[in-house]
């Protein structure tokens, strides 16, 4: 065993000398360690020392269950996104093979456990509500030779979008979300390390939200325009959600439609407009995300409100009036990231929004909002879609099983 350096060495003794002079003579490192804190004087001898303060590193989310986590989870902080293109050779086995190994990482990972030969097990054991979800693309389905349902396949074409193959579609894709981005990176790669066997990476999107007690869990997110995003949410844990989200439908039931775009939004240009015609576009007031027609958050338009020479107070135009369908039905659940990377040339940014949402029927509620966005919404000035994928998360799994069991046991 290599020597202490010298001068840590004699300052040390030299404390416990002072401290206890000779009696620590013979007496193990332990005891004398306890004896020396004994003799040292507390700043305040009065004060009772308090319990530590639970850590969100020690966070837990359940793996296990009839739904996969992930979906109806409180968002973290912290999202990465990979889709993953199947190599040509994998069939159905290979695929049940793959899923059970990422279902075994994905279940250790999220326990605060490492995966097995993790080479980096250090950096699992503190969670902080890692949850990864997985959703499958048509390839995958028809690999599996299984029957996918009608909406799973690639959105129709909208006016406003300009997509790029780099971030749209793919076979696999695996959701990994926690409060730590140190978690959320060994996760994913550990994740990544197990599939490249059987796939490639297609494109990866990472995305952020408020820090973990910035505030409290439960509040609407704001994107990088600063409005709040997601207002009208269906509650997690409620009939409405269940009826909005989850599938009854064959392998999917349990499960859910998943759909992720990536819109890239113009903040330099967006820098230009005055907070009145921010607010009109939007619908809502910025500082609290009230329609306009109400005083707080959750207030339920009034779209047939007039100002006092008869428009509309709530604009036709405005992204609250032609994201809210008048059929009800036409309800999805808003689970979305910023991003914001590396500028270039004259522009202050590059930044955008992780557009994901999670819906029973994509065709019979996403498509029809998302139709009339594309037609009239004033945010299509300052924002462009340049990514977009469809894929189906199947539902959740039992301890010993894997996810995607539903569609290939």
């Amino acid at each position: 065993m290599a020597a202490p350096e010298s001068g840590a060495g004699r300052s040390a003794a030299t404390r416990r000398q002072f401290l206890l002079g000779g009696a620590v003579a013979g007496v193990g490192a332990a005891a004398a360690i306890g004896i020396d804190l004994a003799l040292t004087p507390a700043a305040d001898s009065g004060a009772v020392p308090s319990a530590s303060a639970p850590l969100n590193g020690d966070e837990i989310v359940p793996f296990h269950g009839a739904h996969q986590a992930g979906i109806d989870t409180d968002a973290q902080a912290h999202g990465t996104f990979v889709a993953l293109d199947l190599h040509s050779g994998v069939d159905r086995d290979a695929l049940r093979r793959l899923l059970r190994v990422l279902t075994d990482d994905a279940e250790r990972l999220t326990q605060g456990r490492p995966a097995l030969a993790d080479s980096e097990p250090e950096l699992a054991v503190a969670p902080a509500r890692l949850t990864v979800t997985f959703a499958f693309g048509p390839g995958l389905v028809a690999r599996a030779a299984g029957s996918a349902p009608t909406w799973l396949r690639p959105l129709p074409p909208f006016g406003i979008d300009r997509l790029r193959d780099e971030f749209s579609h793919g076979d696999l894709l695996l959701q990994v979300a926690g409060d730590d981005p140190l978690s959320v990176a060994h996760a994913t790669r550990m994740l990544l390390k197990d599939a490249r066997s059987f796939a490639d990476v297609r494109w990866t999107q990472q995305g952020f939200r408020r820090a973990y007690g910035t505030v409290a869990p439960g509040t609407t997110m704001r994107n990088l325009f600063g409005q709040v995003d997601g207002t009208a949410n269906p509650q997690p844990g409620t009939t409405h959600f269940d009826q909005v989200v989850w599938s009854d439908a064959g392998w999917l039931a349990g499960g859910t439609g998943m759909v992720v775009r990536r819109v890239h939004m113009d903040l330099d240009k967006w820098d230009r407009l005055d907070r009145p015609g921010r607010e009109q576009s939007v619908g809502r007031t910025l500082a609290n995300g009230a329609p306009l027609t109400g005083s707080a958050e959750h207030d339920e338009p009034d779209f047939s409100a007039k100002t006092a020479i008869g428009f509309p107070v709530i604009a036709e135009f405005s992204h609250l009036r032609r994201a809210r369908p008048d059929d009800t039905t036409q309800r999805i659940f808003r689970r979305g990231y910023n991003y914001d990377e590396r500028p270039a040339g004259d522009a202050v940014s590059e930044s955008g929004l992780i557009f994901v949402s999670f819906q029973a029927d994509v065709d019979a509620q996403f498509v029809p909002i998302q139709r009339r966005l594309d037609q009239l919404d004033l945010l299509n000035e300052w924002t462009t879609p340049i990514g977009s994928a469809v894929f189906a998360a199947p539902p959740g799994c039992a301890a010993g099983g894997y996810i995607g069991e539903t569609l290939l046991a």
